[in-house]
């Protein structure tokens, strides 16, 4: 479509013209690459860029191309550019942001493939070489843990795509999860450590069930079904050996336990669930609500986080619960969102400290896939999102562009606030 538009010099651009910017989105200073002019400020940015010509949308501009003028006369008629105005410096200063914030996004999925990749090579030494397993597990846990602690805040970020599919993602999703609650509730180093430790083992005992049973696609038999619950026992015995603490053993036995009794192994009821194991069984839900084995299954964050506070509140600790929602927020990472100005996204990551301001990938059918816009509303008080939508809801175009997984994983950063 863009190349079909005519071309204009940027001495015949006015308020009112719809322009398109035939530039990656780092070249220019503009939130968008296609956009209605609507101000001085904006014309003496769009003139700064010292384009040729550019391109404008006649069905969208309210108003025509000023004329060309006829050739100046002399060069004392040629005036420099002025400076650009208070707001168009705030634009360039975002800009930069931006390109900031897309650098430390690729630092994250690199962080979270590197922490997959050593949560591999544990669960492949833990028989062989079960002590350097444990001092591999206390490493990860240890790191997370003073990451978490050790700054002012964290801002959650959801990993997609090929990171995100690797078979230890869940172990990692429910140890960063774990300790993002365990900080909510204002849990010490010591005991946000043996929630990591306690999540990132709470399978262990998946070792001993048969793999036919474990990726099987269909819907298991009563007796695959019991053999399968029966991991919580074996991982018992794996942590006894391996002489985890007690808090930690607690956690792999009793993840699947519900306050309302209806959990398993022993079916045990509200405070007589360990508190720890309270928590973990938060998280491990959440995460297998959102990545089920069969895909079709699966809920977004956002559809999962209202299923366990409307339909299944009962099985989990209340107060633990309502935590997790605030740290989650309105808009998790993985969710489809709609702004108030009808824009379609994909949630990115958030700060628990402002839930209604995620960071967002943008459709913009005038922007490649590969270079999408990274906004982060917290720096956009103009933007707001609207509402959050199924994946149905959208367009096909606009699904394939934002391209929601159904693996979705989650890593933590410390809080950089922009300078």
């Amino acid at each position: 479509m863009a190349a079909t538009l005519p071309t204009i010099t940027p001495e015949q651009l006015c308020i009112g013209l719809y322009v398109q910017l035939d530039l990656s989105w780092w070249e220019h200073d503009f939130a968008f690459s296609n956009f209605k002019i609507k101000d001085e400020g904006q014309l003496r940015a769009l003139r700064a860029l010292n384009l040729k010509q550019l391109r404008y949308d006649p069905s969208r501009s309210d108003c025509a191309p000023l004329e060309l003028a006829q050739e100046t006369s002399s060069s004392a008629d040629i005036t420099e550019p002025a400076p650009l105005d208070p707001e168009s410096l705030a634009r360039q200063e975002r800009s930069q942001k931006l390109r900031h914030l897309r650098t430390r996004l690729a630092s994250v999925d690199r962080r979270f493939i590197e922490a997959s990749q050593r949560i591999k090579a544990l669960n492949q030494t833990l028989r062989s070489r079960p002590e350097d397993a444990m001092r591999q597990a206390g490493e990860i846990v240890g790191e997370m843990v003073e990451t978490l602690l050790g700054s002012a805040g964290v801002v959650l970020h959801g990993i997609t795509g090929k990171a995100a599919e690797d078979s230890y993602f869940h172990a990692l999703n429910v140890t960063v999860l774990s300790l993002l609650l365990g900080r909510q509730l204002g849990l010490d180093s010591e005991v946000c450590h043996s929630i990591g430790l306690g999540a990132l083992l709470h399978d262990i005992g998946k070792m001993e069930v048969p793999s036919k049973v474990l990726l099987k696609p269909e819907p298991l038999t009563r007796p695959e079904q019991q053999l399968l619950q029966m991991h919580t026992d074996f991982g018992l015995r794996i942590g006894q050996k391996l002489m985890l603490d007690d808090e930690v053993l607690r956690i792999i036995h009793e993840h699947h336990e519900h306050c309302d009794g209806t959990g398993y192994p022993r079916g045990l009821r509200e405070a007589s669930i360990g508190r720890l194991s309270r928590l973990v069984a938060i998280t491990n839900h959440f995460d297998g609500l959102c990545n089920p084995l069969d895909p079709r299954q699966a809920l977004s964050p956002h559809e999962a986080l209202a299923l366990m506070f409307k339909q299944q509140r009962e099985r989990f600790d209340e107060v633990m619960l309502k935590a997790f929602i605030r740290v989650m927020g309105i808009y998790p990472p993985g969710s489809l969102v709609q702004l108030e100005d009808e824009r379609y996204a994909l949630v990115l990551g958030m700060n628990p400290t402002q839930a209604l301001k995620p960071t967002l990938i943008l459709y913009d059918a005038e922007i490649p896939k590969q270079e999408a816009l990274i906004l982060d509303l917290a720096q956009e008080p103009k933007l707001a999102i609207a509402r959050s939508l199924r994946p149905s809801q959208l367009p096909l175009e606009v699904l394939e562009y934002l391209s929601p997984r159904r693996n979705l994983s989650y890593h933590i950063e410390p809080n950089h606030k922009p300078g």
